[in-house]
């Protein structure tokens, strides 16, 4: 008979999310053969061992790990995003300790993705010897399917700052010049979330997009005043108010231009001009951002529940 440890049930919940001992009971009647086990526990329990690595994971933390020696000179840091399924999970210690070596594990051996990622050696909780054998463990043993979403390295000829707002939003600048100021700039990024460095640096496909909803606006301003018999503005001013519109939003999004969140009488680029700093570019991380969550409605899953056993009564 095969010896049943600790981290074999649970691997075999954070396959099937079927209770610890439910778990036990199928890897002993399969003498240890995971898949044996994995095929018993669906023929017993059917939708109820569903697999937990099927659920969304759009909560989550961002964390940042740094390589203290450096790597040829260069500044090195890594900003990293994990998820989870709830918030619960995000104040776990086995989680967060999961999440910041991981992060560490980044800036120090620089993984191409994040499947390279999960193969780097790392032990904790009982669970070993890589990373993701790690997290595997410790979906089985919490009981939420957990990820790790994406991450950037940063190998840089420039200093780098990093400001975390909470677990919830990052933000890396590369940059040369004052370190207090950098860090300003990171905590602005973190706040007022630009997309671009500059405005030209702004996605092209934006500033499309930003054009035609201020033609669009336009159209239907003549369209109204057309109506009301008032007079309609001439091609030349419209043109000049849809670049106007499109300039102002370039402004708004682009981090040089924005006003300095700590000083709204000047833009982020005469801050740092005053200070004698130049920033290179920035990263920011949020969590879930682009994520689709699931709606949970309590009283429609009753409703469709009571439906389900009502049809299947008749």
């Amino acid at each position: 008979m095969a010896a049943i440890t600790a981290s074999m049930v649970a691997e075999l919940r954070g396959k099937t999310d079927a209770p610890m001992m439910e778990c036990k009971r199928a890897l002993t009647e399969a003498d240890g053969d995971m898949a044996k086990a994995e095929e018993l526990l669906r023929v017993k329990l059917g939708s109820k061992a569903g697999k937990a690595s099927g659920r969304i994971t759009a909560e989550g933390v961002v964390t940042y790990g740094v390589c203290t020696d450096g790597v040829n000179g260069l500044s090195v840091g890594a900003l990293l995003e994990v998820n989870c399924e709830t918030d619960f999970v995000t104040k776990n210690d086995s989680f967060l300790a999961l999440a910041n070596a991981a992060a560490t594990l980044i800036a120090q051996h620089g993984p191409q993705d994040v499947q390279a990622l999960g193969v780097l050696p790392y032990s904790a909780d009982g669970f070993g010897p890589t990373l993701d054998d790690v997290r595997k463990g410790l979906i089985g043993k919490i009981g939420e399917n957990m990820s790790f979403r994406r991450f950037k390295r940063f190998a840089s000829a420039h200093q780098l700052a990093c400001y975390l707002h909470g677990t919830r939003i990052g933000a890396v600048v590369e940059f040369d010049g004052d370190t207090a100021a950098a860090k300003d700039v990171a905590m602005h990024v973190a706040a007022m979330k630009p997309v671009a460095l500059s405005s030209q640096d702004v996605p092209a496909e934006l500033v499309a997009r930003e054009r035609s909803v201020a033609a669009a606006k336009a159209a239907e301003d003549a369209a109204v005043a057309t109506a009301a018999g008032k007079p309609v503005q001439s091609p030349e001013i419209v043109v000049k108010r849809i670049d106007g519109g499109v300039q102002k939003f370039l402004r708004e999004v682009s981090l040089l231009n924005q006003s300095f969140v700590k000083n709204d009488k000047q833009t982020v680029e005469q801050m740092l001009k005053a200070a004698n700093t130049t920033v290179r570019s920035f990263t920011l991380y949020v969590v879930g951002d682009g994520i689709e969550k699931k709606s949970e409605d309590f009283a429609a899953e009753v409703a469709a529940q009571v439906a389900a056993a009502k049809q299947s009564s008749s």
